[in-house]
């Protein structure tokens, strides 16, 4: 069965002064955080999903690699955000190729794992 939860967008993601890449922020989403009655520690202490976190993170501006160091953050997310960098690729072509990149890593732990637990020669192994 096929999943078709939607799923937030990447923000775009920029160059910016400083030679980093950050996520554009949204300057509405910017001006609640910085002159609402939440900061960040607040909204950590609140309960709300993992993906509403990465985008939020997104819609402030996060630098690329200070987003790569939040516990929310999924390995999917990241390194679609990282493969658009460049912008030679979109976001849909940059979730794919993280899926594929996730799947290859699971395929090459299993290589290992499989020979090792029904006690098999790993040339043995249909592929």
């Amino acid at each position: 069965m096929m999943d078709n939860k939607l799923r937030h967008p990447i923000q775009p993601i920029y160059r910016d002064k400083n030679d980093h890449f950050r996520f554009k922020e949204n300057a509405i989403v910017r001006f609640l955080l910085d002159n609402g009655n939440n900061d960040m520690n607040s909204l950590a202490r609140m309960n709300f999903s993992n993906e509403d976190r990465e985008q939020f993170a997104q819609l402030i501006g996060y630098s690329l690699s200070g987003f790569s160091e939040l516990s929310y953050v999924s390995d999917e997310i990241y390194n679609a955000a990282e493969l658009m960098c460049n912008g030679e690729i979109n976001e849909k072509d940059a979730r794919i190729a993280s899926l594929e990149d996730i799947l290859n890593n699971v395929r090459k732990g299993l290589k290992i794992a499989v020979p090792a637990v029904f006690k098999i020669h790993p040339d043995d192994l249909e592929y």
